[in-house]
């Protein structure tokens, strides 16, 4: 059985279907990438079991149906050109944040909380993203899947988060939605919290084996407010 996680220092948030509402623009780019390679498109529902390990692993999802599918090199380069052209060209077209999540960020900040966003989507997608939706100068650390040479679920990507931020692991929150998220948290020594609306491979959060699973942002203001080690000014003022 997991111990009950101690006081947290730092937060960190996954990006896709944490904070961000990203799979209508990825799906939208996945089905004019097939359709670029002749196939077929498969929608956003198929799209969403795809995503939480980087645009290569989805798109190799995509060309091969299969969770751990490895297309053909010479199949692969073009459609993940095609693919980073489509999704880049329209980046934040239907992107939304989930609800409260936007203003959890902002009153953490607002608090002097050390904030990180750890994403699997490379930087040059991550930070205008945040931008976009005047999230961005809020994040102290900003990890994407390049950002390292390793992502989520190794261990190194919040260890080194929690580095950057000045913490211990031990003292770092991470906060997402997939197994990939929990897998990191575990690997990294860090406690880890899941949301239900994100794209868990099919999973029912409770599955994953998170510390808690927080259904709506007050709630998990809520959680993260009891476990800040901070004073008693700033862990009150966040349930205020």
């Amino acid at each position: 059985m997991t111990p009950e996680p101690g006081p947290i220092r730092a937060v960190a948030f996954d990006l896709d279907g944490t904070l961000l509402d990203t799979l209508p623009d990825i799906a939208a780019a996945a089905d004019a990438m097939l359709v670029a390679q002749g196939r077929a498109p498969v929608g956003a529902a198929v799209v969403r079991g795809f995503i939480g390990e980087g645009i290569a692993t989805l798109v190799k999802r995509l060309l091969t149906g299969e969770i751990d599918g490895e297309p053909d090199p010479a199949v692969l380069e073009p459609a993940l050109a095609q693919f980073f052209e489509g999704y880049f060209a329209h980046l934040s077209v239907h992107t939304r944040p989930f609800a409260g999540m936007s203003a959890l960020v902002e009153r953490l900040a607002e608090r002097s909380v050390p904030l990180a966003c750890v994403t699997n989507k490379a930087e040059r997608f991550t930070r205008p993203l945040l931008a976009a939706h005047g999230l961005l100068d809020r994040f102290d650390v900003v990890v994407g899947g390049d950002t390292l040479g390793v992502r989520k679920p190794h261990p190194r990507v919040l260890q080194h988060t929690a580095a950057a931020l000045g913490v211990a692991p031990e003292a770092l929150l991470m906060v997402g939605d997939s197994v990939t998220d929990v897998r990191a948290a575990r690997a990294a020594g860090t406690p880890v919290v899941v949301v239900p609306w994100g794209y868990t491979g099919g999973e029912p959060a409770e599955a994953l084996g998170a510390d808690a699973v927080l259904v709506s942002a007050e709630e998990l203001q809520t959680w993260i407010a009891a476990r800040l080690l901070a004073s008693d000014r700033i862990s009150s003022s966040l349930v205020r």
